[in-house]
């Protein structure tokens, strides 16, 4: 499932669909979340990547939003390694070759922050209302014909936000429904019981953080 989150300021200009040229550049953990589909209901861990846009315009231009800051837009995955995930199969299209077996066995997320790709965005109508969403609909290399002509300069900063040491700072930077998802997870209630002084347990069967999974995205 894909999204585009808002800008803390409760508006936002939505990417523009076509295929751009993007570099991660936010990594979001979100905790254990539930999820229904089909009838059934699952916990599973989720995170949240974000891209920023450089891409043009017909007459050549860079494609910025009014201020002049690039489009940003963001996914939401599963985390899991499984063979049909979209956060395997995703990546696996980004670097453009299998993973190794010694690759698949384990992998840093922080290794795709900074990283470049062409994004295909589609616009997608929501399901209730007249509201229409960009959604990541692909995403594969940076061809090499860009890469020579030289890659843009990056604008935003590399973040990651985890739950398991969470950078409360670019905690409050976050939307108010963003924050809310995050919150809603277990992970962030344990550690609200601690620091609140609560006994440090973990619930039944929840996931631990990025290093804890064989999820390893060698870039």
């Amino acid at each position: 499932m894909a999204f585009y989150a808002e800008d803390s300021g409760g508006s936002f200009e939505r990417c523009p669909p076509g295929m751009h040229l993007a570099r991660c550049y936010r990594i979001i953990d979100l905790g254990t979340q539930r999820t229904e589909y089909m009838g059934q209901t699952k916990y599973l861990h989720k995170i949240m990547i974000g891209w920023e846009i450089h891409g043009m315009k017909d007459d050549g231009t860079p494609l910025r939003m009014n201020d002049g800051r690039p489009f940003a837009i963001f996914k939401n995955y599963t985390l899991s390694w499984s063979e049909k995930a979209n956060l395997r199969l995703d990546l696996q299209s980004w670097r453009g070759r299998p993973f190794t077996r010694e690759e698949m066995r384990r992998f840093d997320l922080t290794n795709v922050l900074g990283a470049w790709c062409m994004l295909n965005v589609i616009e997608r109508p929501a399901k209730a209302g007249n509201k229409v969403y960009s959604n990541v609909d692909g995403v594969t290399p940076v061809p090499a014909m860009i890469k020579q002509n030289g890659l843009p300069t990056a604008v935003n900063k590399n973040e990651m936000f985890h739950l398991d040491e969470p950078d409360m700072a670019l905690f409050e930077t976050f939307s108010d429904n963003l924050k809310t998802k995050i919150q809603s997870s277990p992970e962030w209630q344990k550690l609200a019981g601690v620091q609140q002084g609560q006994p440090q347990s973990s619930p039944a069967g929840a996931p631990g953080g990025f290093d804890d999974v064989d999820d390893d995205i060698p870039f």
